[in-house]
C-alpha cells in the first residue's frame, strides 16, 4: 500500500471577514494565522476543503 501524496499548504490571505464555512475548511487543515504553512496528505476530504478555500492558500507538492 503506498502513502498518500503530501502537499504543503501556506495561509496566504486573511481569514477576517470570510464566511464561516470557509474560515472552519482552513482551521480543519491546520492553519490558524497568516504564512503559517503545513504539510497535509492528500487525501479526498482534504483536497475538498483545499478546492474551496484556494484563493486563500498557496499549495506545493512535496516530493
Amino acid at each position: 500500500m503506498t502513502a498518500p501524496k503530501q502537499i504543503k499548504l501556506t495561509l496566504i490571505r486573511s481569514l477576517a471577514k470570510r464566511l464561516p464555512k470557509h474560515q472552519a475548511c482552513v482551521r480543519g487543515l491546520g492553519l490558524s494565522r497568516m504564512h503559517q504553512s503545513r504539510i497535509v496528505a492528500a487525501t479526498p476530504e482534504n483536497m475538498g476543503m483545499v478546492n474551496k478555500v484556494s484563493y486563500m492558500l498557496r499549495i506545493e507538492e512535496v516530493a
